[in-house]
């Protein structure tokens, strides 16, 4: 079974808006984009503190879940000795690059006004800049390309450039807009990827290069959006679902255990409803029938319990009622973004009293854009994979993180992006009519 399946879902963090708070343990964790932290609370946009009061470490620190949980799957066999599925698959396969897509949209709300949308040159300066992330973050996973083969890794970071840019026209929305957009994703992409990929001849997995982007753009716009590992016209939901929580009062102890619950919830209720489709409701022999008339029977079930490579196959429809990981079906979508929801929510709680604890995983998710480019490297180096490899690369990383973090605010290619991007912010507020524009308005 390949190592593909589950894959770096890492997003390089976000700027904050001018004058955000900056958190106490430096960091621009992956979806929250450059920030060096994430602010527990809205702060007036006037001065910019280098060493901020207060922050959400729950958020950094589920980033570092992520991370763990994606080098744990590229670094452990999918398989055990005995046939089953090993420890590393089973907890993240599918699972860590959701949460990842997550958490890159609650970066891009916090660097977009976080409760209130920005209207406006806000707007026009968040969207540019996010623009701008999205173009330096592809460039660095084609680049990636050329190192890391189909074997040993999915380069996710081309895909997330597309999702960054598709979450611009969805700037402006409040957090009840949000949800709403996100369940629309999560119910309907899916549909719409199916029946267009009907059409298309299935093309060999790869890592994209910046090759491609010459010799065959539309193929790789193609790749990247409906047909690749993390097709970002599917993916796309889990972004908005994490902007949708990034908008929300994190603060609250009230709205977090909300969040979670909900989380819990929807995990239950779409995994249930999966099981009951297609064993008591008989679909899954409908979705059998259908699927070894193109597949044999030993590849139709590896794809029912290790997933496909990121999109649903299209030899039989009943495969979107099914939770295969990294399928990116409706309810594979729900299951994903509830699992997303109650680990985000629970390392939030955790951070309110264990932050000690917390702190390798924290500082590991502050520089997520960082550690997935040199974990991908060490991945495509000649060293035997296991669970040694795992552990070294795992103290490896956190360690580096742990003393980087004490005398920067933000990882090496963090700081990287976050100067392009804050370069542009600064540039666009400070055109003509700045002062006369509202930077934001009151959101839900």
């Amino acid at each position: 079974m390949s190592q593909t399946s589950e894959h770096q879902n890492i997003v390089a963090p976000l700027p904050p808006e001018p004058g955000a708070t900056v958190a106490a343990l430096p960091h621009s964790c992956a979806p929250a984009g450059d920030v060096a932290g994430t602010p527990a609370e809205d702060t007036p946009a006037k001065a910019a503190p280098r060493r901020p009061r207060t922050r959400l470490i729950g958020i950094d620190a589920a980033r570092g879940v992520a991370l763990v949980g994606m080098m744990s799957v590229h670094l452990i066999p999918a398989a055990t000795d005995d046939g089953g599925v090993s420890w590393a698959w089973l907890l993240s396969n599918g699972k860590a690059s959701a949460l990842f897509a997550l958490l890159a949209g609650v970066g891009i709300a916090f660097s977009t006004g976080r409760r209130r949308p920005p209207r406006g040159l806000a707007w026009r300066a968040g969207a540019l800049s996010l623009l701008t992330r999205a173009v330096i973050i592809a460039a660095i996973g084609l680049a990636l390309g050329y190192v890391v083969g189909t074997g040993d890794a999915a380069v996710i970071l081309a895909y997330y450039g597309v999702l960054f840019a598709l979450a611009i026209p969805f700037l402006r929305l409040s957090t009840r807009g949000l949800v709403v957009a996100a369940t629309i994703a999560a119910l309907v992409m899916p549909l719409v990827s199916y029946a267009l990929r009907l059409e298309l001849t299935p093309v060999p997995e790869a890592n994209p290069t910046l090759t491609d982007l010459v010799t065959d753009p539309l193929g790789l716009l193609l790749q990247l959006t409906l047909t690749g590992v993390f097709p970002a016209l599917v993916w796309i939901a889990y972004l908005l679902a994490g902007m949708a929580v990034g908008r929300a009062v994190l603060a609250s102890r009230r709205v977090v255990g909300q969040i979670t619950l909900l989380g819990l919830a929807l995990a239950l209720a779409s995994s249930l409803l999966s099981m009951l489709l297609l064993t008591v409701g008989g679909r899954g022999d409908l979705l059998r029938a259908d699927a070894v008339q193109t597949m044999d029977f030993e590849l139709y079930q590896e794809t029912l319990t290790w997933g496909p490579s990121g999109t649903t196959p299209t030899n039989s429809p009943w495969w979107l009622v099914a939770t295969a990981p990294h399928s990116g079906s409706p309810l594979d979508l729900a299951f994903t973004i509830g699992v997303a929801l109650a680990v985000l929510g629970a390392c939030l709680l955790l951070g309110r009293g264990l932050q000690p604890l917390l702190r390798p995983l924290a500082a590991g998710g502050s520089m997520t854009l960082t550690l997935y480019s040199v974990h991908l490297l060490l991945v495509a180096a000649p060293f035997p994979r296991g669970v040694l490899n795992l552990v070294v690369q795992v103290v490896l990383l956190l360690t580096f993180a742990l003393v980087w973090n004490r005398s920067h605010l933000r990882g090496p290619l963090e700081e990287l992006v976050w100067r392009a991007t804050d370069a542009v912010r600064r540039k666009v507020m400070g055109s003509p009519g700045a002062h006369r524009a509202p930077a934001t308005t009151a959101g839900s």
